[in-house]
């Protein structure tokens, strides 16, 4: 029988080791046509169809990094599209389907100007959206946050900045005067407000997931360290189950115990990869910008030149995944990590998983969990 010329056209991915959401097929194959995942299953399918046989390789979810600030020698900070887009195609290739954008702490002229260039991006699916980590942070832990424009939130400039559209992430340290306002006003404007960069109390950090904070940025760092007799933010963040935990898997932000402790005491389900990636990611060694900072990057390393804290990373979500991987945690779990939980939880319920129905974006892994090939809307990149 002829194909059906209004159907489009299936191709059928095979003699894989496909990674679903339920676990491994060592043996599996997954069907694409218009764009789609149209069935995952064991054994090598049907046969008619474009036929790609992949020799055995590993097929993940394409990965979702909601918290990047650049790569590839270009940054998402400054508010220049150009950049943006070839910071984008730069994690694209490392197999990040889906990206936010994240701003960092900046002046409001810079951040509503940010926004308004990157809508174009958004309508085109280069961006899934933004992010804005600051400029509503602790002055204590602002790490390599420009502590020149901290500001208490303001109802007023978040309005004005919403009311552009593509915000889907708003980092709030819960302490600051208004914090409580403004994670109600975010979380009813449809933004997940996430807790970080906070020298916050247990208290005043479940406080913030009472008022519906959903997130943790890049939790560990850039947070008061636990303590026995005051536990802090990390461990409220951990312990609360309507919170996604975000981890940079670089060996650098977190000791490879602690990623695997915390993924576990988080479950995960609610652990999430990131890059905190910034434009060294990708690059040499040598001297960068964030935020209007000077950074040097050494040993892949990145720091502001003034005062030594670390300024994002040099990270890929490949590199997170193989990271992660090393520390013990189950392939599997990993994949939810990089793809599942970060995509539920800034609201794409279309993507994030190898299942019928969900956007055929997809990563093909070598034995070394090396990229070979990236599907990104059934399209090969």
């Amino acid at each position: 029988m002829s194909a059906d010329p209004s159907e489009p056209a299936r191709l059928v991915l095979r003699n894989a080791r496909v990674v679903t959401p339920t676990g491994a097929l060592d043996r599996g194959h997954v069907l694409v046509a218009g764009g789609t995942i149209t069935a995952v299953g064991a054994g090598d399918g049907p046969a008619d169809g474009t036929v790609v046989d992949l020799a055995g390789a590993t097929v993940l979810p394409g990965f979702v990094d909601m918290h990047t600030h650049g790569g590839g020698g270009a940054t998402y900070t400054t508010g220049d599209a150009d950049e943006a887009r070839r910071a984008a195609a730069f994690h694209l290739a490392h197999g990040t389907t889906t990206t936010l954008a994240s701003l960092v702490t900046a002046p409001p002229e810079l951040m509503l100007a940010a926004t308004r260039a990157y809508q174009p991006l958004v309508a085109d699916g280069t961006l899934a959206g933004l992010h804005y980590e600051g400029p509503y942070l602790s002055a204590a832990r602002c790490g390599a946050q420009n502590p020149a424009y901290l500001r208490d939130p303001d109802l007023d400039e978040l309005a004005a900045l919403l009311d552009i559209g593509g915000v889907r992430m708003v980092t709030v340290a819960p302490e600051r005067a208004g914090a409580l306002d403004a994670i109600r006003y975010l979380v009813g404007r449809g933004v997940v407000a996430a807790v970080g960069h906070t020298d916050a109390s247990y208290e005043q950090t479940l406080a913030a997931v009472e008022a519906g904070a959903t997130a943790g940025t890049h939790v560990c760092n850039g947070m008061r360290p636990i303590h026995h007799r005051e536990p802090g933010p990390i461990v409220a963040l951990l312990r609360s189950p309507s919170v996604t935990c975000e981890f940079i898997a670089d060996g650098h932000h977190l000791h490879d115990a602690m990623l695997s402790f915390a993924a576990s005491a988080a479950g995960t389900d609610r652990a999430a990869l990131v890059t905190d990636a910034m434009a060294a990611a990708g690059m040499s060694d040598g001297a960068y910008e964030l935020g209007g900072q000077a950074v040097t990057v050494l040993d892949g390393v990145a720091r502001l030149a003034e005062g030594g804290s670390i300024a994002g990373s040099t990270l890929t979500m490949d590199a997170a995944v193989r990271r992660a991987v090393g520390a013990g945690l189950p392939l599997a779990d990993v994949a939810r990590m990089a793809a599942t939980t970060p995509a539920r939880t800034i609201g794409l319920t279309d993507r994030g998983a190898l299942a019928a129905g969900l956007r055929a974006d997809l990563v093909v892994l070598d034995d070394d969990l090396a990229v070979r090939r990236v599907m990104r809307g059934g399209e090969w990149q």
